[in-house]
């Protein structure tokens, strides 16, 4: 059964997102060994110079790739990623395994996006929209849209 991680940074603060996101891994559970893995944030002071954003993003960037295996399929999310319909999601999530990939791998980066490293580190950049989504929602967004993938390839009623 193939293992889906949402790899993210930074933890999820308010109740109504943690209880979201528990809602679609409990039914992404159907289908696949989902997991959420938070790294923590890097900590930078009030008003940031462009020098600290720039460590900020390769320390966190450091972290994700220090998290994902060689044998795994990593998708970083990034804005410059390629956007797909959600039925290309489910032939993706389908084929996977068939390519004999065993683990899938999702990135959500922090509040200033991803490293370079990371983002070459992908075998495909994806990106929901070209509008911003606070990353709690990112999150949410981003299960959604896996559980509709296990569905539609299901042949379930929940992608009209």
């Amino acid at each position: 059964m193939l293992t889906v991680t949402l790899l993210t940074v930074g933890k999820l603060g308010e109740r109504h997102w943690r209880e979201a996101c528990a809602e679609y891994l409990k039914r992404l559970s159907a289908f696949c060994r989902p997991e959420m893995v938070e790294l923590p944030e890097y900590k930078l002071p009030q008003n940031p110079s462009q020098a600290e954003i720039a460590r900020c993003i390769e320390k966190e960037g450091e972290e994700i790739l220090a998290k994902v295996p060689r044998d795994a399929y990593f998708i970083p999310m990034c804005i410059e990623g390629k956007e797909i319909p959600s039925e290309e999601l489910a032939v993706r999530l389908r084929q996977l395994p068939v390519d004999g990939v065993s683990r899938l791998i999702f990135a959500i980066g922090g509040s200033y996006g991803l490293s370079e490293a990371v983002k070459r580190r992908g075998q495909l950049k994806l990106s929901m929209s070209k509008m911003t989504f606070p990353h709690q929602l990112a999150r949410v967004m981003l299960l959604e849209q896996i559980y509709r993938g296990f569905m539609i390839d299901a042949g379930n009623t929940y992608h009209k």
